[in-house]
């Protein structure tokens, strides 16, 4: 096991409890230094200042080529991963382009763009899983087939590409790698890339606004360049007023000037990377993830990302406890992870200490594993509140009388949470899901009583109606009980619309047919715009605390699984 360097770890402070690096890494001093010095030498400008500033670019290119076993004329300095890729989009050779139905938006909406635009033909491969194979790459190619697309790290499942294999696969087609979860803390066979685009702002930990492209020479001799500007000019100095061609090399790709100063930071931030060595920092951040792998196995967690083949990334579900429930536990504790509708992913670097490994366990464990009676029954003391009350729900129908329901609801097993009912006003069971109207109150954080309302049963009768939220010793709402009666005298002091659905089906069923409703658009005439408001929509009923919502909305909207999924990502940003 490679050894990190103390120096190395000296060059970060963000808190233990940070274990979201797949979506952001925080700048090392270095970095932030670097930036403050050249920002305030350009605050100083004189005669050489500008000329002092732009070598940073060359700087930062050197060690990306050093990094990438490669030379400064076969990189180009990129803002961001997602102008790379369209460059590879458009700039690629006519031709079919394989691309996993599963990649991050930004390795789908270059090629995407590049096929209405004409330029290519867009074959959408759906591997299992996600998993992007050579022998998966390899049932798909076709003689047409010019280019294959593929991330070098999934980003929800972690898996990690086999490039080298992938290279053999696709033979002396063009091969483009998205790296930005993988480079600089994986030992990757870069080289294997036609293409590799790689985003400074997370692994590199270079701040946003940073990145690359590498071309191969077969990059280069079959990519005409379109998306070139003046700096991607040959002889881009010379003001001759004539068009120039494009630069023999990389820098072919250059659009304008990038900001020397975020070419220094980068600059910085390789030169790190270097120093510490890729191998130790692969080493220390797999240790992490082993560490936190088994203490979440220990707790009950399902791992659902790659356990094989993975790189940083480490994502899992706890059974019974949606993944929002769990993230929101994690944040309280001061863990940073990021919040998918079915999972939560967790990803360290190598400045992560042990100590986030227990500050997760202690975060869980409550939700996973009943403390045992003689050590303080804060679990327990849930379970017993609501065990306690079951048996009182038939003997309070009883004297309430005939015209009154009292139900019962366990939030930790939403959405089938009534583990009590008795009065038969609503025709529904034990096992059953709660209404659409306490399943948005859930899922928006407002559980607060509501007393004394109006609403009208599956039959259509008016009931009133009152839900009284049951907590445990800090407050957190851990279930509701409810009671309904038959509307004899009097108004209640409010009306609401409410649903008593029998079983989860008829309450998906409700809450998408209610949603569809709301954008006046038949399925088969939605723009992404209505479909979007669908989600979003149901998103804020509480749709997707239900098991398999996404599968079901998928099918309902005519899209895939993964689409929703970017739909979701886009309204919780």
């Amino acid at each position: 096991m490679a050894r990190i360097s103390p120096s190395y770890l000296l060059q970060f402070d963000e808190p233990a409890g940070y274990l979201d690096f797949a979506r952001y890494g925080p700048p090392s001093h270095a970095v932030v230094d670097t930036t403050a010095r050249l920002l305030n030498s350009s605050a100083k400008a004189g005669p050489s200042t500008v000329d002092d500033l732009m070598r940073q670019e060359v700087r930062a290119k050197a060690a990306v080529a050093r990094l990438c076993g490669t030379d400064t004329d076969h990189v180009v300095l990129l803002p961001n991963t997602s102008q790379g890729l369209f460059q590879a989009a458009f700039h690629a050779p006519p031709g079919e382009v394989l691309v996993s139905a599963a990649e991050f938006p930004a390795n789908t909406y270059p090629w995407a763009r590049a096929a209405e635009a004409g330029r290519i033909t867009l074959r959408r491969m759906r591997p299992p899983r996600g998993y992007v194979t050579p022998e998966v790459v390899a049932r798909e190619l076709t003689g047409d087939t010019t280019l294959v697309s593929v991330s070098a790290v999934d980003f929800r499942t972690g898996y990690r590409a086999d490039l080298a294999a992938l290279r053999d696969t696709v033979g002396d087609r063009l091969l483009v790698v998205d790296g930005i979860q993988g480079f600089g803390v994986v030992d990757a066979p870069w080289e294997a890339a036609d293409v590799l685009v790689v985003g400074g702002q997370k692994w590199l930990r270079a701040g946003w606004g940073t990145g690359f492209a590498v071309l191969s020479d077969r990059a280069l001799e079959r990519m005409r360049p379109l998306l070139s500007g003046w700096t991607g000019a040959h002889d881009a100095g010379l003001f001759d007023d004539e068009i120039h061609p494009p630069a023999e090399f990389a820098a072919s790709w250059s659009v304008s000037n990038l900001s020397p100063v975020t070419s220094g930071a980068f600059a910085a931030a390789l030169e790190l990377v270097e120093e510490a060595g890729v191998a130790a920092i692969e080493s220390r951040i797999a240790e992490r993830v082993g560490e936190l792998e088994e203490m979440l196995r220990a707790v009950g967690a399902e791992i659902v990302s790659a356990t094989g083949r993975r790189a940083g990334i480490l994502a899992f579900s706890l059974p019974g406890h949606p993944a929002e429930r769990v993230g929101a536990v994690l944040a309280a504790e001061g863990t940073a992870a990021t919040v998918r509708t079915d999972h939560v992913r967790l990803s360290p670097h190598a400045s992560t200490p042990a100590s986030a490994v227990e500050a997760v366990r202690t975060a869980l464990e409550h939700l996973s594993r009943p403390m045992p009676a003689s050590q303080v029954p804060a679990a327990s003391a849930t379970d017993s509140v609501l065990s306690a009350l079951v048996p009182a729900v038939s003997g309070l129908a009883a004297m309430l009388g005939p015209g009154n329901e009292v139900v019962l609801h366990d939030l930790s097993k939403l959405p089938d949470s009534i583990v009590a009912i008795a009065g038969g006003i609503t025709g529904r069971e034990p096992g059953g899901p709660m209404t659409d109207l306490l399943l948005g109150l859930v899922r928006r954080g407002t559980t607060h009583d509501l007393t004394n309302y109006e609403t009208h049963g599956p039959d259509g009768r008016p009931i009133r109606s009152s839900t009284i939220f049951l907590r445990d010793a800090d407050g957190v709402a851990i279930g509701c009980l409810c009671v309904n009666s038959e509307v004899t005298q009097g108004p209640a002091s409010e009306v609401r619309a409410e649903s008593f659905p029998p079983d989860v089906d008829s309450l998906q069923r409700f809450l998408v047919d209610r949603a569809v409703a709301q954008t006046g658009i038949p399925v088969g005439l939605m723009k992404k715009k209505h479909k979007a408001a669908v989600v979003r929509e149901l998103d804020e009923a509480g749709f997707f605390l239900i098991k398999d919502a996404v599968d079901f909305l998928a099918g309902e909207l005519e899209v895939t699984r993964y689409t929703i999924y970017n739909y979701l990502n886009e309204i919780r940003a």
